[in-house]
């Protein structure tokens, strides 16, 4: 199955608000206990209690820090959920950042520095960092380099790639490969597979299906909808332009300047459409800097 948005029974989990519907709500948080026994079945989720997701930066310049979902269980141990549609070369390091603030927080509730609960961050990718491989699940910890001895697990961080799925729906796939696929193709199927017995997929299932919206909530979803396919036209589109461009330039300048002109020009034409830069900087491989000397 391609990941490009289509209509049908079941609505695209993987929008922000469609998400935080299906992840982050009171009425949905059975889904979010069995999700997280999944990731850390060591841990015996059985009750969550969600947080506010967004944290006040100590930076008075810059803007607060927004998570997609955050919640604590019955040990106080936080899981911050962070959900990533397209490439970014910072990943880790922007993981790294948001979950500082969790930290922080329960620092500032009264927790002492050398005594918070764990915090478990929790990315979900829409895009693979391991290109190729078939392993879906990244777990990782502060170790020694050398020894790989554990310096703490009061930190963690958990990776999900979701197109890594080769496994899916056949006899060898885990419970956590075929939910990570029926998340990322949700709204391709026609009904359940069969194959997808287990209670966490007759929650996401039901959470998922557009007969059980709200009039405004079918509204909304199909304005999202519309904007996320001229999201995708629009990139699809500058690829399309930078490789004629590139193929153009190439044969009068030059492969190198040429290629260089295209990913100049193209990254403006984004810049007109009003994509975000972050998204333009993935595309052409122009630095944030660069693309905002164009700008």
């Amino acid at each position: 199955m391609e990941n490009t948005p289509s209509a049908g029974r079941y609505a695209r989990i993987l929008l922000d608000d469609w998400f935080k519907r299906a992840f982050g709500s009171e009425s949905r948080k059975r889904l979010m206990v069995l999700f997280l026994q999944e990731l850390l079945p060591e841990r015996k989720i059985t009750q969550l209690t969600y947080v506010s997701s967004e944290h006040v930066n100590p930076y008075a310049d810059d803007k607060c820090i927004r998570v997609d979902v955050e919640c604590t269980d019955a040990d106080g141990s936080r899981f911050v959920v962070e959900l990533q549609l397209a490439r970014e070369a910072w990943f880790f390091e922007r993981a790294l950042f948001y979950s500082s603030f969790a930290i922080q927080q329960q620092i500032l509730a009264g927790k002492a520095s050398d005594q918070f609960p764990p915090v478990y961050f929790i990315g979900i990718l829409d895009f693979s960092l391991h290109p190729g491989s078939d392993r879906i699940f990244f777990r990782y910890k502060l170790c020694d380099v050398q020894t790989g001895k554990k310096m703490t697990d009061r930190i963690q961080y958990i990776v999900l790639e979701l197109p890594n799925c080769t496994r899916a729906l056949t006899d060898k796939a885990t419970v956590l490969e075929n939910f990570c696929y029926a998340l990322r193709n949700m709204e391709r199927f026609p009904e359940k597979p069969a194959e997808l017995t287990q209670e966490i997929f007759t929650l996401l299932f039901d959470t998922a299906e557009i007969a059980n919206f709200t009039p405004q909530e079918k509204t909304k979803y199909e304005f999202d909808m519309t904007t996320e396919r001229d999201r995708i036209n629009q990139m699809e589109y500058a690829l399309e332009e930078m490789r004629k461009n590139s193929l153009a330039e190439g044969r009068t300048e030059g492969l190198a300047e040429g290629i260089a002109q295209a990913k100049a020009d193209n990254a403006r034409k984004m810049l007109e459409k009003g994509m975000d830069k972050a998204l333009i900087a993935d595309i052409t491989g122009l630095s944030p800097e660069e693309i905002g000397a164009l700008a």
